[in-house]
């Protein structure tokens, strides 16, 4: 070939080189703005609810996947409470795995230290890719903190050949560090902000974050045209327990007649405790009918069986209750002022409830 053919050849070769490798460059400069923008948006999530939305469908939508799904565990039932208390229960989350223990929801928790690719599994996968369908590779990334595993985040593709154990994974890895990072901050925060609203003796909601909700769900029953009823209720003699036994017993009294009452209510509904021996409970999505029924229950709930106190001794304890309900319109723009009222109605048949001789429940009509 002769020379100047040959430096040719060379010329177009180098250029095709030249290509190829600012084709990589920039397929490796939209792959780094991508996953910037993936964690990016993981640390801005303001709290779990959102967290848990970037990490299901951001991830699903940013990857062009099928399914993503997570697992987190959950022994003591904290994140659940805490996604309770937020008004975002776990049910309303997609995709969204809480378990007392990892162990037999998949093999690889077994020692699932790095991210996971492979082959998804039926017989292996479904527990933690809840109606999962057609998938048929995945890649578990381990969500740790302080060595202990916390769960996964499990993607999954209808491509055999998107996840195989043979690809690279090292910004998965990242990835899990990152939402690691933010899984564990965002449920420190939530419980740092519910400690704000929580009564500390009973471990119920406080005032505070009733007049919170009670906005919350006066918004939800206008938009949706539902009512709301709220239940006020008032231990029946309860200084002459303080009296009679001391602070420690009337503790002790208060603490069991949460739990009691909390058998009762839906886990939609908002438990408070109001202040000293008064307690509100919020029915969303309730009628009056249906507030007097639990009101009821709660009643019999509370008085069928003495109160073990810490000197040894028991007592029996009986509640008044009042009951107020409420519609809020679509004209109704105070909701401050409704939700006063709301209260204030159910503390007036609270009221008329122990003048009629304790121990029963009176409804206040609009």
């Amino acid at each position: 070939m002769p020379a100047k053919e040959e430096l040719q050849a060379q010329l177009e070769a180098a250029k095709r080189r030249l290509d190829e490798l600012t084709e990589e460059v920039a397929r490796n400069d939209d792959r780094m703005r991508r996953t910037q923008r993936r964690e990016l948006k993981l640390l801005q999530a303001e709290d779990l609810d959102s967290l848990l939305k970037v990490l299901v469908e951001g991830l699903k939508l940013s990857f062009a996947l099928e399914y993503v799904s997570v697992v987190l565990c959950d022994p003591d039932h904290d994140i659940r409470h805490l996604l309770i208390a937020n008004g975002t229960p776990p049910e309303g989350h997609a995709n969204l795995v809480l378990t007392e223990s990892l162990t037999g929801l998949a093999p690889q928790y077994v020692a699932l230290h790095k991210p996971w690719l492979g082959a998804f599994a039926a017989c292996d996968h479904q527990l933690i890719c809840p109606n999962a369908d057609a998938l048929n590779s995945m890649a578990m990334i381990p969500l740790k903190h302080r060595g202990k595993l916390l769960g996964s985040i499990n993607l999954c593709s209808q491509d055999a050949l998107r996840f195989r154990r043979d690809h690279a994974n090292g910004f998965l890895e990242h990835l899990g560090i990152i939402a690691s990072f933010c899984v564990e901050n965002t449920i420190n925060r939530a419980r740092l902000l519910r400690s704000g609203f929580t009564d500390v003796l009973t471990g119920w909601n406080n005032r505070r974050y009733l007049i919170v909700r009670l906005g919350e769900e006066l918004a939800r029953a206008r938009r949706d045209r539902a009512g709301i009823v709220c239940l006020m209720l008032d231990v029946d003699h309860f200084k002459r327990v303080n009296d009679t036994w001391g602070h420690a017993a009337g503790d002790a009294v208060l603490s069991e007649l949460a739990r009691r009452i909390e058998t009762q209510i839906r886990a939609s509904d908002v438990a408070a405790r109001y202040g000293g021996e008064e307690f509100v409970v919020l029915l969303p999505n309730t009628l009056a009918a249906s507030g007097m029924l639990l009101a009821e229950r709660i009643r019999k709930e509370i008085a069928k069986s003495p109160f073990d106190l810490p000197c040894g001794e028991t007592v029996r304890i009986t509640v008044s209750i009042g009951i107020s309900e409420g519609h809020p319109q679509a004209d109704d723009e105070d909701l401050k002022t409704f939700g006063d009222s709301l209260v204030a109605r159910a503390d007036v048949a609270l009221y008329a409830a122990k003048s009629a001789g304790r121990d029963r429940v009176f409804i206040e009509s609009v």
